[in-house]
Protein backbone atom coordinates (compact mmCIF):
# COMPACT_ATOMS: atom_id res chain seq x y z
CA UNK A 1 0.00 0.00 0.00
CA UNK A 2 1.09 3.49 -0.83
CA UNK A 3 -0.95 5.26 1.57
CA UNK A 4 -0.71 5.22 5.33
CA UNK A 5 -3.82 3.64 7.35
CA UNK A 6 -6.55 5.77 8.32
CA UNK A 7 -7.11 7.25 11.55
CA UNK A 8 -10.47 5.45 12.88
CA UNK A 9 -12.89 8.02 13.90
CA UNK A 10 -13.69 8.14 17.26
CA UNK A 11 -17.64 7.87 17.90
CA UNK A 12 -19.21 10.12 21.08
CA UNK A 13 -21.02 8.16 22.96
CA UNK A 14 -24.35 9.03 23.56
CA UNK A 15 -25.75 11.27 26.11
CA UNK A 16 -28.31 8.73 28.29
CA UNK A 17 -26.15 5.30 28.42
CA UNK A 18 -23.19 6.75 27.54
CA UNK A 19 -21.98 3.92 24.90
CA UNK A 20 -20.76 4.88 21.47
CA UNK A 21 -21.91 1.88 19.97
CA UNK A 22 -25.52 3.26 20.56
CA UNK A 23 -24.08 6.40 18.63
CA UNK A 24 -23.36 3.99 15.85
CA UNK A 25 -26.43 2.57 15.66
CA UNK A 26 -28.21 5.99 15.79
CA UNK A 27 -25.96 6.76 12.91
CA UNK A 28 -27.16 4.09 10.88
CA UNK A 29 -30.58 4.84 11.35
CA UNK A 30 -30.54 8.56 10.87
CA UNK A 31 -32.36 9.45 7.73
CA UNK A 32 -31.24 12.88 5.88
CA UNK A 33 -29.22 14.33 8.57
CA UNK A 34 -31.70 14.04 11.08
CA UNK A 35 -29.85 12.63 14.05
CA UNK A 36 -31.76 14.38 16.94
CA UNK A 37 -35.05 12.76 15.50
CA UNK A 38 -33.07 9.48 14.82
CA UNK A 39 -32.33 9.78 18.81
CA UNK A 40 -35.80 10.15 19.84
CA UNK A 41 -36.57 7.33 18.12
CA UNK A 42 -33.98 5.25 19.47
CA UNK A 43 -34.95 6.43 23.28
CA UNK A 44 -38.80 5.63 22.53
CA UNK A 45 -37.97 2.12 21.23
CA UNK A 46 -36.11 1.64 24.63
CA UNK A 47 -38.49 3.11 26.90
CA UNK A 48 -40.78 0.78 24.81
CA UNK A 49 -38.71 -1.87 25.92
CA UNK A 50 -38.25 -1.45 29.25
CA UNK A 51 -42.17 -0.99 30.12
CA UNK A 52 -42.68 -4.41 28.26
CA UNK A 53 -39.42 -6.66 29.95
CA UNK A 54 -39.22 -4.15 33.23
CA UNK A 55 -35.61 -4.53 33.05
CA UNK A 56 -32.51 -2.81 31.52
CA UNK A 57 -33.47 -2.06 27.88
CA UNK A 58 -30.02 -1.43 27.04
CA UNK A 59 -29.14 -5.10 28.32
CA UNK A 60 -31.84 -6.11 25.83
CA UNK A 61 -30.55 -4.04 23.05
CA UNK A 62 -26.78 -5.76 23.07
CA UNK A 63 -28.41 -9.07 23.66
CA UNK A 64 -30.16 -8.77 21.01
CA UNK A 65 -27.19 -6.92 18.71
CA UNK A 66 -25.00 -10.07 19.65
CA UNK A 67 -27.89 -12.59 18.58
CA UNK A 68 -27.95 -10.41 14.90
CA UNK A 69 -24.16 -10.19 14.50
CA UNK A 70 -22.97 -12.70 11.72
CA UNK A 71 -19.59 -14.46 12.42
CA UNK A 72 -18.96 -15.56 8.67
CA UNK A 73 -20.20 -14.62 4.70
CA UNK A 74 -20.18 -15.94 1.78
CA UNK A 75 -18.09 -13.93 -0.91
CA UNK A 76 -18.64 -14.45 -4.99
CA UNK A 77 -14.58 -15.22 -6.60
CA UNK A 78 -14.07 -16.28 -10.06
CA UNK A 79 -11.70 -19.30 -10.38
CA UNK A 80 -10.69 -20.63 -13.76
CA UNK A 81 -14.26 -19.55 -15.53
CA UNK A 82 -16.57 -20.12 -12.78
CA UNK A 83 -17.62 -18.13 -9.75
CA UNK A 84 -17.34 -19.92 -6.43
CA UNK A 85 -19.58 -18.88 -3.07
CA UNK A 86 -16.31 -18.62 -0.74
CA UNK A 87 -17.08 -18.23 2.95
CA UNK A 88 -14.91 -16.14 4.63
CA UNK A 89 -14.48 -14.41 8.65
CA UNK A 90 -15.86 -11.22 8.92
CA UNK A 91 -13.83 -8.21 10.85
CA UNK A 92 -15.05 -7.32 14.30
CA UNK A 93 -16.08 -3.94 13.29
CA UNK A 94 -17.80 -5.32 10.36
CA UNK A 95 -19.65 -7.49 12.36
CA UNK A 96 -21.22 -4.94 14.55
CA UNK A 97 -21.98 -2.47 11.46
CA UNK A 98 -23.80 -5.57 9.63
CA UNK A 99 -25.87 -6.86 12.75
CA UNK A 100 -26.96 -3.06 13.13
CA UNK A 101 -27.99 -2.89 9.47
CA UNK A 102 -30.16 -5.88 9.50
CA UNK A 103 -31.51 -5.14 12.74
CA UNK A 104 -32.83 -1.53 11.31
CA UNK A 105 -33.68 -2.80 7.90
CA UNK A 106 -35.82 -5.81 9.36
CA UNK A 107 -37.08 -2.78 11.68
CA UNK A 108 -38.43 -0.52 8.58
CA UNK A 109 -39.91 -3.58 7.00
CA UNK A 110 -42.34 -4.65 10.49
CA UNK A 111 -46.16 -3.96 10.13
CA UNK A 112 -46.85 -1.36 13.17
CA UNK A 113 -47.40 1.85 13.50
CA UNK A 114 -44.51 4.25 13.92
CA UNK A 115 -40.68 3.15 14.10
CA UNK A 116 -39.95 3.28 17.69
CA UNK A 117 -42.36 0.75 17.92
CA UNK A 118 -41.48 -1.04 15.29
CA UNK A 119 -37.83 -1.06 16.58
CA UNK A 120 -38.40 -1.75 19.96
CA UNK A 121 -40.42 -5.32 18.80
CA UNK A 122 -37.02 -6.17 16.80
CA UNK A 123 -35.10 -5.72 19.43
CA UNK A 124 -36.84 -7.74 22.00
CA UNK A 125 -37.59 -10.53 18.90
CA UNK A 126 -33.57 -10.38 18.55
CA UNK A 127 -33.08 -10.51 22.37
CA UNK A 128 -34.99 -13.74 22.27
CA UNK A 129 -33.34 -15.25 19.26
CA UNK A 130 -36.29 -14.63 16.89
CA UNK A 131 -37.63 -12.63 14.51
CA UNK A 132 -36.15 -11.72 10.55
CA UNK A 133 -32.83 -10.30 11.61
CA UNK A 134 -32.05 -13.26 13.05
CA UNK A 135 -32.96 -15.31 10.59
CA UNK A 136 -30.88 -13.72 7.99
CA UNK A 137 -28.02 -14.38 9.98
CA UNK A 138 -28.85 -18.01 10.01
CA UNK A 139 -29.10 -18.15 6.21
CA UNK A 140 -26.01 -16.34 5.81
CA UNK A 141 -24.53 -19.05 8.11
CA UNK A 142 -26.11 -22.08 6.66
CA UNK A 143 -24.86 -20.07 3.36
CA UNK A 144 -21.62 -20.63 4.47
CA UNK A 145 -21.67 -23.85 5.85
CA UNK A 146 -23.00 -25.50 2.48
CA UNK A 147 -20.38 -23.74 0.65
CA UNK A 148 -17.50 -25.01 3.15
CA UNK A 149 -15.97 -27.34 0.33
CA UNK A 150 -14.87 -24.06 -1.65
CA UNK A 151 -12.72 -22.51 1.31
CA UNK A 152 -9.48 -23.30 0.13
CA UNK A 153 -9.57 -21.09 -2.86
CA UNK A 154 -9.62 -18.78 0.16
Amino acid sequence: MRKRKPKPRVIAPDPRYSDPMVTQFVNNMMMSGKKNTAFNIFYDAMDIIAEKTGGNPHDVWKKGLNNVMPQIQVRSRRVGGATFQIPTEIRPGQKVSIGMKWMILFARKRSGKGMASKLAAEIMAASKNEGAAVKRKEDTHKMAESNRAFAHFR
